[in-house]
Protein backbone atom coordinates (compact mmCIF):
# COMPACT_ATOMS: atom_id res chain seq x y z
CA UNK A 1 0.00 0.00 0.00
CA UNK A 2 1.46 3.21 -1.00
CA UNK A 3 1.48 6.01 1.45
CA UNK A 4 2.40 9.38 2.99
CA UNK A 5 2.46 10.04 5.95
CA UNK A 6 3.41 13.75 7.53
CA UNK A 7 4.60 15.01 11.24
CA UNK A 8 6.34 17.47 13.29
CA UNK A 9 3.46 20.16 13.14
CA UNK A 10 2.25 22.07 15.87
CA UNK A 11 1.83 25.33 17.62
CA UNK A 12 5.10 27.70 17.50
CA UNK A 13 5.59 31.63 18.25
CA UNK A 14 6.23 33.90 15.46
CA UNK A 15 10.27 33.79 14.39
CA UNK A 16 10.39 30.10 16.08
CA UNK A 17 11.10 26.75 14.05
CA UNK A 18 9.29 23.87 12.76
CA UNK A 19 10.93 20.53 11.14
CA UNK A 20 8.17 18.64 9.08
CA UNK A 21 8.29 15.03 7.85
CA UNK A 22 6.90 13.38 5.30
CA UNK A 23 7.86 8.91 6.09
CA UNK A 24 6.86 7.15 2.79
CA UNK A 25 6.18 3.07 2.88
CA UNK A 26 5.12 1.01 -0.16
CA UNK A 27 7.48 2.23 -2.54
CA UNK A 28 11.15 3.99 -3.01
CA UNK A 29 11.60 7.14 -3.02
CA UNK A 30 14.14 6.57 -5.78
CA UNK A 31 11.35 7.26 -8.42
CA UNK A 32 9.58 10.42 -7.00
CA UNK A 33 10.00 13.83 -6.70
CA UNK A 34 8.53 15.29 -3.60
CA UNK A 35 7.14 18.14 -2.93
CA UNK A 36 5.16 19.75 0.42
CA UNK A 37 2.64 21.98 -0.30
CA UNK A 38 0.37 23.68 1.97
CA UNK A 39 -3.03 25.11 2.64
CA UNK A 40 -5.02 27.99 5.01
CA UNK A 41 -8.58 27.95 5.58
CA UNK A 42 -10.84 29.70 2.96
CA UNK A 43 -7.43 29.56 0.63
CA UNK A 44 -6.26 27.26 -2.21
CA UNK A 45 -3.42 24.75 -2.02
CA UNK A 46 -0.19 25.99 -2.59
CA UNK A 47 3.57 25.05 -3.34
CA UNK A 48 5.66 25.31 -0.63
CA UNK A 49 8.96 23.37 -2.17
CA UNK A 50 10.13 20.10 -3.60
CA UNK A 51 12.68 18.50 -4.31
CA UNK A 52 13.98 15.88 -7.50
CA UNK A 53 14.49 12.29 -7.26
CA UNK A 54 18.61 12.97 -7.22
CA UNK A 55 18.36 15.58 -4.53
CA UNK A 56 20.50 17.91 -6.27
CA UNK A 57 17.32 20.28 -7.42
CA UNK A 58 14.95 22.11 -5.25
CA UNK A 59 12.79 24.64 -5.34
CA UNK A 60 10.84 26.87 -3.24
CA UNK A 61 7.96 29.58 -3.13
CA UNK A 62 8.81 33.21 -3.33
CA UNK A 63 7.28 33.60 -0.03
CA UNK A 64 9.50 31.08 1.99
CA UNK A 65 12.89 31.69 -0.06
CA UNK A 66 15.68 31.97 2.50
CA UNK A 67 13.63 30.43 5.99
CA UNK A 68 12.37 26.69 4.45
CA UNK A 69 14.77 23.95 3.69
CA UNK A 70 13.93 21.06 1.85
CA UNK A 71 15.51 17.62 2.42
CA UNK A 72 15.62 13.60 1.53
CA UNK A 73 16.74 10.76 2.83
CA UNK A 74 16.18 8.04 0.18
CA UNK A 75 17.63 5.03 2.52
CA UNK A 76 15.48 6.06 5.35
CA UNK A 77 12.39 7.07 2.99
CA UNK A 78 11.91 10.06 4.30
CA UNK A 79 11.61 13.92 3.20
CA UNK A 80 11.85 16.97 5.56
CA UNK A 81 10.89 20.35 5.46
CA UNK A 82 13.02 22.51 7.78
CA UNK A 83 10.87 25.78 8.28
CA UNK A 84 12.34 28.96 10.72
CA UNK A 85 11.71 32.27 11.16
CA UNK A 86 8.00 31.47 10.68
CA UNK A 87 5.28 33.78 10.75
CA UNK A 88 1.58 33.76 11.19
CA UNK A 89 1.04 33.87 7.37
CA UNK A 90 2.79 30.50 7.61
CA UNK A 91 0.00 28.85 9.45
CA UNK A 92 -1.59 25.85 7.78
CA UNK A 93 -1.99 22.17 6.74
CA UNK A 94 0.95 21.27 5.21
CA UNK A 95 1.24 18.14 2.74
CA UNK A 96 3.81 16.18 1.19
CA UNK A 97 3.01 14.38 -1.90
CA UNK A 98 5.18 12.17 -4.30
CA UNK A 99 5.36 12.70 -8.09
CA UNK A 100 6.15 9.91 -10.36
CA UNK A 101 9.73 10.38 -12.27
CA UNK A 102 12.83 8.42 -13.05
CA UNK A 103 15.54 8.09 -10.55
CA UNK A 104 18.87 10.77 -10.14
CA UNK A 105 16.69 13.37 -12.23
CA UNK A 106 17.42 16.96 -11.54
CA UNK A 107 13.98 18.60 -12.32
CA UNK A 108 11.08 19.29 -9.51
CA UNK A 109 8.15 21.40 -10.15
CA UNK A 110 5.41 22.94 -7.51
CA UNK A 111 2.04 22.03 -10.09
CA UNK A 112 0.18 20.30 -7.61
CA UNK A 113 -1.45 18.47 -10.45
CA UNK A 114 1.81 16.34 -10.98
CA UNK A 115 1.39 14.88 -7.90
CA UNK A 116 0.39 11.95 -7.56
CA UNK A 117 0.27 10.40 -4.20
CA UNK A 118 -0.47 12.93 -1.25
CA UNK A 119 -0.42 12.46 3.09
CA UNK A 120 -3.49 13.53 5.34
CA UNK A 121 -1.58 16.61 6.20
CA UNK A 122 -0.27 18.35 9.34
CA UNK A 123 -0.95 21.02 10.73
CA UNK A 124 0.94 24.06 11.25
CA UNK A 125 -0.12 27.45 13.71
CA UNK A 126 1.89 29.92 14.20
CA UNK A 127 0.76 32.14 16.77
CA UNK A 128 2.18 33.56 20.03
Amino acid sequence: QLQLVESGGGLVQPGGSLRLSCEASGFTLDYVAIGWFRQAPGKERDGVSCISSSGRTTNYADSVRGRFSISRDNAKKMVYLQMNSLQPEDAAVYYCAAARTYPLQSFCTMASPSYVYWGQGTQVTVSS
